[in-house]
């Protein structure tokens, strides 16, 4: 899982965010692949500075960090995609720290994805809808656990990882993960380790992830997707699909999926972290 952009000088940032800024692994943002203006790319990492400032000063070791990629006020939901940030010692500098963020991310217009560990820098790094970040802290109870699965050199953040995909997909089932999907299912992991027996399909562990989630009250977010849009959808990417929602919901339009609101407003609801945090470049 590769590691970008930890604490580089902005001018090796800048010019390492321009030799990137073609088309990649993406989640929750824009598929455009037209290249990122010096201004943009300055705007996100300016996102990235102030967020790796507002972390250092909270005293948390990890959060659930999320980004707004792409416009989806139609849906009534303001952020696109979370991930995991948390902190570790920094190897360069004894007794220092870095932030890195664990997060599921699927090449534009594939059927798969992928987990990636990168820098708050490449985090921010797009055209993004709006500059704004978005963490909510984990209870001192959550954070332990989580930090030492997200640090771990064993397969934890991996024990539920599913390659298919799909951008929709339904909360309660185990045929795709999409980005979200795959950081609450993880956070359930870390809260009950028994979730992820050895040698178990992922299916059955995720199933249980799922059954956690839903005793600890999570509820996703109902989408509101007609037949038309769900038609076009499917035959035009390979990363949205539709059949593992029940055909009872499909066909009312009512598309169940995890969103990074509806984590944001059931984490504090759950006693799992604090209000969510928002930071905003003016």
């Amino acid at each position: 899982m590769p590691i970008l952009f930890a604490r580089l000088p902005a001018t090796v940032l800048l010019a390492a965010a321009l030799l990137l800024s073609g088309p990649g692994a993406r989640a929750g943002r824009s598929c455009d692949t037209h290249a990122l203006t010096p201004q943009t790319v300055a705007r996100g990492l300016q996102l990235a500075e102030r967020t790796l400032q507002a972390l250092d000063a909270s005293g948390a070791q990890v959060v659930v960090l999320a980004r707004a990629g792409q416009d989806l006020s139609r849906f009534g939901v303001r952020y696109s995609h979370l991930g995991f940030a948390y902190r570790q010692p920094d190897a360069t500098q004894p007794g220092g720290s870095v932030w890195r963020v664990l997060h599921k991310l699927n090449p534009c217009g594939s059927a798969e994805a992928a987990l990636y560990r990168q820098g708050l820098g490449d985090f921010f790094l797009d055209d993004l809808w709006r500059f704004e970040a978005a963490w909510v802290v984990p209870t001192p109870e959550v954070q332990k656990p989580l930090l030492a699965l997200l640090q771990g050199g064993g397969p934890g953040p991996l024990s539920l990882h599913h390659k298919p995909y799909s951008i929709v997909s339904y909360a309660w089932s185990p045929t795709y993960q999409q980005s979200n999907q795959w950081a609450i299912e993880t956070l359930a992991l870390a809260m009950e380790p028994s979730i992820g027996a050895p040698g178990e399909p992922v299916a059955a562990r995720r199933q249980r992830a799922q059954a956690w989630l839903q005793f600890k009250g999570y509820a996703p977010a109902v989408l509101t997707i007609g037949a038309l849009t769900r038609l076009g959808g499917r035959m035009t990417a390979a990363n949205v699909a539709f059949d593992d929602h029940p055909n009872e919901k499909r066909f009312a339009d009512r598309i169940e999926t995890v969103t990074v609101d509806s984590v944001f407003a059931w984490m504090p609801r759950a006693g799992l972290g604090a209000a969510p945090v928002r930071l905003a470049l003016p």
